[in-house]
């Protein structure tokens, strides 16, 4: 199958740099997939599962927020945060859940609040999720 270069950064560093056969993201328009020779493009990320496809196999990592840039040269994610699978803390996701759900039911959280606990329940689900897909 053909490849393309692929650069995984978030503010951490370096997550991934190689040649993949396929990358699936979900951007803020849904999920978007990538093999070799894909148009040209530029995209803002939303929150969910990634998918990379390397010669070497499979991976997937919760990825949430940042900008996805096609290029002929190779693909390069930019990502808020991107979190391997295997690396998920599944206690720290549920008790970040946990919390979130706290604020929303609580009848004297602020809009602002709960807005904000609505944002960490999404991040902490489609982490849980992503962890669970490692088992």
């Amino acid at each position: 199958m053909a490849t393309f270069p692929l650069t995984i950064v978030t503010p951490d560093g370096v997550q991934f740099t190689g040649q993949a056969i396929e990358l699936v993201v979900r951007t803020t328009a849904g999920d978007i997939g990538i093999m070799a020779g894909h148009v040209e493009l530029v995209s803002a990320l939303g929150m969910g599962r990634a998918t990379v496809v390397t010669p070497e196999g499979r991976r997937y990592a919760a990825c949430i927020g940042g900008m996805l840039s096609v290029e002929k040269t190779g693909v390069t994610l930019v990502a808020t945060t991107f979190e391997w699978a295997e690396e998920i803390d599944r206690q720290r996701a549920q008790a970040s859940l946990d919390r979130a759900l706290a604020v929303l039911q609580d009848t004297q959280a602020t809009k602002t609040e709960k807005a904000l606990a609505q944002a960490r329940r999404m991040r902490a689900m489609v982490r849980r999720s992503v962890a669970e897909s490692a088992r």
